[in-house]
């Protein structure tokens, strides 16, 4: 007997992305979303936590899909989101800067902070008007073309805006139809082999 799992229900993601024993799957994850240059590749991943602790009693507790430090220090979260709300956008900041806020502590050096990497995947469109599926966000002034700073990177998957038209070419199309076409798919090893 044969039973289909979806990798977008929260416990499954966790279990593919979120576990240290499956780590080479999220740097793998990683690397193929992000893109970096050749040198650049992420090579080795801490799990951490996926609660963003409260300082205070009344500060709101948040828990995140999945949370990670590579070897430069550079913080990731990663998310999978079934519904898209009105809040969503306030949400994917807030949590951003919860990760970005935990870094330093009273009398610590800004200098301490690292860059926080946010990816979520969203199972519906945030930006309807918009063809692209992967949105990434910075600090970025469009008048005088400068970054304010590489700490803030927040990148978007609208997977129903993801088409294969071409077919399955790179490690990021294998990703993101994973995560889209997952639940209707029976996967074989060759497949999943990252």
């Amino acid at each position: 007997m044969k039973h289909k799992i979806n990798p977008a229900v929260d416990c499954v993601f966790k279990a593919i992305l979120g576990c240290e024993e499956n780590k080479n799957l999220l740097i793998h994850f990683l690397n193929a979303i992000l893109e970096p240059e050749e040198g650049s590749l992420i090579q080795d991943v801490l799990i951490n936590n996926p609660y963003n602790e409260r300082e205070f009693t009344g500060d709101k507790l948040t828990i995140v899909d999945v949370k990670a430090i590579d070897e430069k220090g550079a913080h990731y979260q990663i998310e999978i989101q079934l519904a898209i709300h009105a809040a969503l956008s306030a949400r994917i900041l807030y949590t951003w800067s919860s990760i970005y806020h935990s870094q330093i502590q009273e009398g610590d050096s800004f200098q301490k902070l690292k860059p926080v990497i946010s990816i979520w995947l969203l199972n519906g469109t945030l930006f309807e008007n918009v063809e692209a599926y992967h949105l990434p966000f910075s600090l970025y002034n469009e008048r005088h073309q400068v970054v304010l700073t590489n700490h803030i990177s927040i990148h978007l998957l609208q997977l129903p805006k993801w088409e294969s038209k071409e077919g399955i070419t790179t490690e990021k199309d294998r990703w993101i139809y994973l995560f889209k076409e997952g639940k209707n798919v029976d996967f074989t090893q060759k497949f999943l082999r990252a």
